[in-house]
């Protein structure tokens, strides 16, 4: 296993949370008949050496100035590791009892194993990273506690757990779950559905929640996308799984409003669309067709229309964008706010796993040169980024 062993610590120096990675990042492998054969290999090779290498000594930190991350998700984990690995005394906030964040909390058990995760991130802390869990930075006088503590940059790795409202009429019955609460339901084993259910939405979260409510027992479950297939913003290939799996969809169709008796969910009334001209997201505008309106009786509503981060708890000199994100430098991920730097969902809104991974290293290199007391030049830590994480 030696030669496995140098080959497992050259991913996890691009990787920090390889094991994960395989199981929820984009394979395209999986389109092929044979799609579990060659990523059940990597899986499991990768847990068996894990599980019998013996626990590395903690790095003694090289520098004085303390470093502080808040939220223990793939951004805030992977720029733990690199500061650690840089010689930084790193403390991680967790509002939830155990880190992990999106990985933890919504991703569906039969995609990502929880003892996977919990592998990854045990490599995290055996360099000495310290993850303080059941610490919620909810406000801004205790955002501002960090920096009385002697913290000398913070990263905000919040992610994106603040779900998008319809704004239909129903939307309050019994019966109408938001998509990541009914995936954190299912991960406790305390998610119910009813036999019918339709998910409102055309993204990865969209099918985990179909995918999810299958194997909670549901008979029927519908996807409901207003644009068409082309246009749906999940894996091809995860939509693929989902159709083999059972789940059907119905493209250009648009809810308007849910259907209740005794305060619980009935049905949905939808109404026809076709696509017009392009949106500011480059794809083509779903536009109502008059006249086009139709019932599905249904008992569970999911809906999966999208998250944005929470920023409540954030000082007053941390600028917010439009769309509710943090405003961040999209080189050097410094806010308007000397010291502090932001990456990951609660900047660029809901993204894949690599791309919040990629925002944690991007922010551990900025955060040292900021200490090091080194020009924040955008194209110095692209510079750095490119010499030390180059493709192997």
């Amino acid at each position: 296993m030696e030669g496995f062993g140098k080959s497992l610590e050259i991913i996890r120096t691009k990787i920090p949370l390889p094991a994960s990675c395989c199981y929820v990042c984009f394979h395209p492998e999986r389109v092929i008949e044979d799609k579990q054969l060659v990523i059940n290999s990597i899986q499991h090779a990768i847990v068996d050496y894990e599980e019998e290498k013996s626990k590395k000594k903690p790095s003694i930190p090289l520098y004085e100035e303390k470093v502080a991350i808040v939220g223990s998700g793939p951004a805030g984990l992977t720029a733990a590791q690199e500061l650690a690995k840089k010689g930084y005394s790193v403390t991680v906030f967790e509002a939830l009892s155990s880190p992990g964040g999106m990985l933890r909390r919504c991703i569906p058990e039969h995609r990502l194993p929880k003892k996977i995760v919990d592998s990854d991130i045990k490599r995290i802390t055996d360099l000495g990273v310290k993850i303080k869990t059941n610490t919620a930075i909810d406000s801004s006088l205790k955002f501002n506690e960090l920096l009385e503590e002697g913290y000398k940059a913070v990263f905000v790795a919040t992610g994106a757990h603040k779900e998008q409202m319809l704004g239909i009429e129903g939307e309050e019955l019994n019966g109408v779950f938001h998509a990541l609460d009914f995936l954190e339901k299912a991960n406790e084993k305390k998610a119910k559905v009813s036999d019918t259910v339709s998910i409102i939405g055309g993204g990865n979260v969209a099918v985990d929640s179909a995918e999810t409510a299958l194997r909670l027992g549901a008979k029927e479950v519908t996807l409901l996308y207003r644009r068409s297939k082309e246009e749906m913003t999940a894996s091809p290939w995860e939509i693929k799984e989902a159709e083999e799996e059972g789940v059907k969809i119905e493209f250009l169709v648009a809810p308007k409003r849910i259907l209740g008796e005794n305060g619980k969910v009935t049905g949905i009334e939808c109404v026809r669309m076709e696509l017009g001209e392009p949106d500011e997201s480059g794809r083509r505008r779903p536009v109502s067709i008059h006249g086009s309106e139709f019932t599905i009786k249904i008992g569970t509503v999911i809906m999966a229309i999208g998250q944005f981060p929470n920023t409540d708890f954030l000082p007053e000199t941390v600028e917010i964008t439009e769309k509710r994100t943090i405003a961040a430098d999209p080189f050097t991920l410094e806010t308007s706010s000397s010291g502090i730097f932001a990456g990951g969902d609660a900047v660029s809104g809901a993204a894949t796993l690599l791309e919040a991974i990629m925002a944690g290293k991007r922010a551990a290199i900025s955060i040292h040169l900021y200490l090091r007391g080194v020009s924040l030049n955008p194209l110095v830590v692209e510079n750095v980024l490119e010499s030390t994480h180059e493709i192997f």
